[in-house]
């Protein structure tokens, strides 16, 4: 059988290279089948890792800075298109920030990468959802511009599997979990609830990806001897220079492998920060 084994990392990076957005959801999914069947191996000479400034991509969206990306409310029908573009544009991002989690850290045990495949399949489903239900609303994914945040994100964390399962999952993830819930209360107001079937969906899943990245958090951890809690505290003020913003969906999170006394030290880290920078 080995003779047919290839090797996880070169598949991997082939996946996040695609830039054929059909392409890659189909190779990201049997990626997770591949794993699962054992035709992929760990042992099989990989190519070096590589730095990644920018996965494969379509040409559009335009990436533009943050602050150009334009707020709409949901009430009206192009506010929702918004909604479900920026969602899709986070679910094609989770899509490499989850390739990237297998492909780059290479000592972790067999499950890491079993579990990063796994989320990238899922995030590939999400991201076809969102697709979807912008089809009906004759909307297609690059319609509008976007920022490259998250990305960003995988780049300042590339050096170190610890740092990125903290911020990566735990932070930017996580904040996927905080908005969510208010953002399904306002399409119920409108009545939207075909977007709020998707959402609902999403929500569920990330809860377990938040959950991984946690898991792996501590495992890290574990391994360099740091408790976990306060380590987390002290990258939040030394890597990301920022606490975590509240309001935080706290039964999400709880499910996601925060303590209750944690979330009660991120409330305290936020509070502490406001006063600092308005003091």
């Amino acid at each position: 059988m080995s003779h047919q084994q290839r090797s996880i990392y070169d598949a991997v990076h082939d996946c996040l290279m695609q830039s054929d957005v059909e392409t890659k959801l189909r190779d990201t999914h049997q990626l997770h089948v591949d794993w699962q069947a054992g035709k992929l191996s760990r042992q099989v000479d990989a190519k070096p890792v590589q730095a990644i400034p920018a996965p494969g991509r379509p040409a559009k969206p335009e990436l533009v800075h943050p602050r150009k990306v334009k707020q709409r409310k949901l009430t009206s029908p192009a506010g929702r298109m918004a909604l479900l573009h920026a969602v899709s544009h986070i679910e094609f991002n989770a899509i490499n920030l989850a390739l990237d989690a297998a492909y780059r850290f290479r000592d972790m045990p067999d499950e890491y990468y079993a579990d990063w495949l796994k989320v990238a399949s899922e995030e590939a489903y999400h991201f076809g959802l969102m697709r979807d239900r912008m089809a009906l609303l004759d909307g297609a994914y690059g319609d509008m511009p976007a920022h490259n945040g998250l990305w960003e994100q995988a780049c300042k964390t590339d050096y170190d599997v610890l740092v990125r399962m903290a911020l990566v999952p735990r932070v930017l993830e996580a904040r996927g979990l905080d908005v969510t819930p208010p953002m399904i209360e306002k399409l119920r107001v409108v009545g939207d609830d075909e977007t709020i079937a998707v959402l609902e969906i999403i929500l569920r899943d990330e809860i377990g990806h938040v959950q991984i990245g946690s898991h792996w958090y501590r495992y890290c951890c574990e391994l360099e001897g740091l408790e976990p809690e306060a380590h987390f505290r002290t990258l939040l003020r030394e890597v990301m220079k920022a606490p975590l913003r509240g309001p935080f969906y706290e039964e999400g999170r709880l499910l996601a492998g925060f303590s209750a006394e944690e979330m009660e030290q991120l409330r305290l880290l936020e509070e502490n920060w406001v006063a600092e920078i308005t003091a």
